[in-house]
């Protein structure tokens, strides 16, 4: 892509502070739609916390352009009080989803070694059997009750402490801690920072244990994994080991949570699932596409050149924000955008992010997710919504969307 020709975009009379929000239940925040659907392609907003403004890019290949273009960095944001969502920025200095290629390549071939074949399946049974006692309970517990407390909570939460071989007595207070770093709210940022450094200084302890007599959990086959003569570094192993906890629990409640409210509103993708269960697979990513999961933006990039996209000059120093919630709402990508189509083409979508920070445990939640899903369509086949939908009540204070509560009843 050559800049030589493309002049700079005019700077607009006034950069909107964009209101990122949630709509009502799972509908799409209408800020970002309306940038999707305009004419600017790229544009300039202003974020709630942070320095200066950004470059908000939303569409799919644009979006696919910034996370594989070189010129589009990582690394470049540390140390900066970057435009972004949460008064304190949740990533940890030295974490991977700071890092660029080639760098972030040889800690991602070591982290891929834990979601090697063998060790998901060996998942894969531990989490069938954590899914049959939780599920065991809210039978016993009686209709009605809350899904949410009894599945999407708790499962996510167990299965990558599992993973993680984390003590069970230390589980609840690293949920709550990891929670505290997600708050948008201005007066959550001085808690934010003490339970980031607390995180931090609870996987340092962590990880020199498991480097000095390592288990057969995940942490350890990060202790030990080689490439060649390589092995993480003692700061790589503590954040990659903090990273591990909080994506691996937060981002999968709240989908397992938002799906189930989705198939307790949605009659046709519940019948269809009850009806071909093997049609399960792709019928997720059909979902897992369509709904917005999230508020607003995640980590910027920061341009080390000029570089032009979709009619715009992005300068040398400029952040650059994309949105893969709007990637996966593209017109020019997919047809009727906003339908769910349990029988679209598979294309893929960006929920998991895109390029060299794509998740790296996307198939571990994929498959809790589909086990969850099967596991209760089975088990509770008159499941369905104790409440009005307009009842149910979202979280409007973390950076996740999902539902406090899921009254059910069957």
């Amino acid at each position: 892509m050559s800049t030589e020709a493309v002049p700079a975009a005019p700077e607009p009379a006034e950069v909107p502070t964009c209101p990122f929000d949630f709509a009502d239940g799972l509908d799409f925040d209408p800020a970002l739609l309306a940038m999707l659907r305009s004419e600017q392609r790229v544009a300039r907003v202003r974020m709630p916390y942070g320095e200066g403004d950004a470059w908000l890019v939303t569409r799919y290949e644009d979006v696919r352009t910034v996370t594989t273009d070189r010129r589009f960095s990582r690394n470049a944001v540390t140390g900066k009080d970057f435009p972004r969502m949460t008064p304190e920025p949740i990533v940890q200095t030295g974490a991977i989803n700071l890092m660029d290629p080639p760098e972030s390549s040889r800690l991602r071939r070591l982290v891929r070694q834990s979601f090697a074949p063998r060790h998901l399946e060996r998942m894969r049974g531990r989490t069938q059997s954590v899914v049959d006692g939780l599920l065991d309970a809210m039978a016993e517990s009686g209709s009605p009750t809350d899904l949410f407390a009894h599945l999407a909570l708790p499962l996510p939460l167990v299965t990558i402490c599992e993973v993680l071989d984390i003590p069970e007595a230390d589980r609840h207070w690293l949920r709550a801690h990891a929670m505290t770093m997600m708050n948008m709210k201005p007066a959550g940022k001085e808690a934010a920072v003490r339970a980031k450094g607390e995180l931090r200084e609870y996987f340092a302890r962590l990880t020199a244990e498991r480097r000095r007599s390592p288990g057969a959990d995940m942490i350890s086959t990060l202790a030990t994994a080689r490439e060649g003569g390589e092995m993480l570094g003692e700061d790589e192993l503590t954040v990659m080991a903090m990273v591990l906890l909080i994506t691996g629990q937060d981002t999968t409640t709240y989908q397992l949570g938002n799906i189930s409210y989705l198939l307790l509103t949605r009659d046709d993708v519940r019948e269809r699932l009850r009806g071909e269960p093997d049609s399960l697979p792709r019928v997720l990513e059909e979902l897992l596409r369509h709904i917005p999961f999230r508020k607003g933006v995640g980590i910027p990039r920061i341009a080390t050149e000029d570089v032009e996209l979709g009619g715009a000059l992005i300068r040398a120093g400029d952040t650059v924000h994309v949105s893969y919630l709007t990637a996966n709402r593209d017109g020019e990508k997919f047809e009727r955008p906003d339908e769910i189509d349990l029988d679209r083409p598979s294309v893929p979508h960006m929920t998991f992010g895109w390029g060299s920070h794509h998740c790296l445990g996307s198939p571990l939640a994929v498959m809790e997710l589909e086990i969850a899903l099967s596991t209760l369509l089975r088990r509770f086949p008159d499941l369905a919504l104790a409440v009005e939908p307009g009842e149910v009540e979202w979280n409007a204070t973390s950076i996740w969307r999902y539902p406090l509560a899921l009254p059910v009843t069957w």
